[in-house]
């Protein structure tokens, strides 16, 4: 309703506001007057909002290089077994301090970039082949310069063996 009336406003330097309720009993205003309709009383001269500095919203890499920035992977732990048959490996980390827009978080799996940098820190990875196995997150900012590195972790991962007879 204050949306309404402030648009209204905004545009009535010097007409007339009127509301009234229709028969679902919804307000309405118009600048057109109608039977059964009130003039609205507004307090002051058209409404202004004043500009707002959008640099803000502009990226701005710079700030990033006063910015010391650490990467942990708080799952799975070091040197965990993982049972899981269909080869599935929830990681999960943690950037401090908290990571600015434009940001993403790289997996790496075995030393090779594991699917496209995010901008959470949960990762699922799906059919990872059974045996010994080490991730790592890399923080990378809008243009892929990598900001920090968390410490490796190896996990082991067991899946059902499926021997084929002679």
């Amino acid at each position: 309703m204050v949306l309404g009336l402030s648009a209204f406003n905004a545009n009535a330097t010097n007409k007339s506001i009127y509301v009234w309720k229709d028969e679902n009993g919804v307000l309405v205003f118009s600048d057109s007057p109608r039977k059964g309709a009130e003039k609205v009383k507004l307090n002051s001269p058209a409404m202004s909002m004043p500009s707002t500095d959008t640099q803000i919203l502009e990226q701005d890499n710079s700030a990033d290089q006063g910015v010391n920035f650490s990467v942990a992977i708080t799952t799975p732990n070091q040197e965990e077994t993982i049972r899981d048959n269909t080869g599935s490996v929830h990681v999960t980390g943690q950037v401090s301090p908290r990571f600015m827009q434009g940001h993403r978080v790289q997996l790496m799996l075995d030393g090779k970039p594991y699917d496209k940098p995010q901008s959470s820190t949960v990762f699922v990875m799906r059919n990872v082949d059974r045996g010994a196995h080490q991730v790592r997150l890399r923080l990378v900012d809008g243009n892929g310069k990598q900001l920090a590195t968390s410490e490796p972790v190896t996990f082991y991962l067991h899946r059902r063996s499926v021997i084929t007879g002679p």
